[in-house]
């Protein structure tokens, strides 16, 4: 509509506060965070949203694959139609106070559709590459990006046998699960199978590695949780659920229940490479 007046808002500030520093802390403490995550609940359904209403909006829109449901007064989160697009992972922090006054136009459609409505529309964006990655990052390589931020802490590479392998330029640099970068040769009575990050010695500042890419240590069939946010509220414990513990995953199987002030979920199926400071997201069916 031309008659209405665009609007343009910098929430830089707010999004360092809230958003970066804690993303800068947790990888200096050898965690893996997920800023997305938190940008939805503090600035995107939060700053943002409040912005919005002082202009005079009744209403927010954004473009994630997600759809809302309104069942007994109530206002639940659920997946998307096109489960290959769907962002409700990202999502999962968002109160369904915030959800109250959002609407999500992508979440009946899948990808393709939406294509095609942006090319019969004349938006330029209709043939745009999906964007990945973490916005803020841009083209740089994350290793040059962390640090301009963060200092390196140089430190010793040893397998879970406790042998010294090598070194590594800093425990940040590596979550685990990871195989590239770590620059271990030949290793004598060793066999030549690759080898991949299992854990992280923060008190001696050490990377632990194993060879093989189905190495037991690699897995894991229990993981403990802390600040859980339940949407709508706590659901029944223990109970049956499915569990996302990165993006794009498929659905895990698995029983969630109490552990003092903590989560305990157990798999049914042993889970590859979970990292600390990865958020996990629980389904029933789609919501």
């Amino acid at each position: 509509n031309d008659s209405v007046k665009p609007f343009t808002a910098n929430f830089a500030a707010e999004y360092w506060d809230n958003v970066f520093t804690h993303f800068l802390n947790e990888y200096e403490s050898g965690r893996t965070p997920n800023p997305d995550i938190l940008c939805n609940k503090e600035i995107k359904f939060q700053v943002f949203a409040e912005y919005a209403r002082i202009l005079g909006a009744n209403l927010i829109a954004t473009g994630h694959y997600a759809r809302l449901i309104n069942t007994n007064g109530k206002r639940f989160l659920a997946k998307a139609i096109d489960i290959n697009k769907d962002q409700s992972y990202f999502l999962q922090a968002v109160s369904e106070k915030q959800l109250a006054k959002v609407i999500f136009p992508l979440g009946d459609l899948t990808k393709p559709e939406v294509r095609e409505l942006a090319k019969n529309n004349d938006l330029p964006t209709h043939s745009k590459k999906d964007s990945t990655g973490l916005c803020f990052i841009g083209k740089r390589r994350f290793k040059d990006f962390l640090e301009s931020y963060l200092p390196a802490r140089p430190g010793e590479i040893r397998d879970v046998d406790g042998k010294f392998l090598g070194h590594h330029s800093g425990l940040m640099f590596h979550t685990l699960g990871q195989r590239q970068g770590l620059g271990i040769g030949g290793v004598i009575g060793k066999p030549e199978s690759p080898w991949y990050v299992v854990g992280k010695d923060l008190a001696r500042n050490q990377l632990i590695v194993a060879q093989g890419n189905s190495h037991p240590a690699l897995f894991c069939t229990e993981i403990t949780l802390k600040e859980p946010h339940w949407i709508n509220g706590e659901p029944k414990l223990p109970g049956e659920y499915k569990a996302k513990v990165r993006y794009r995953q498929p659905d895990q199987e698995c029983e969630l229940s109490k552990r003092d002030e903590h989560l305990r979920v157990s798999f049914e199926v042993p889970q590859r490479s979970v990292a600390p400071g990865q958020w996990a997201c629980f389904y029933s069916e789609d919501i």
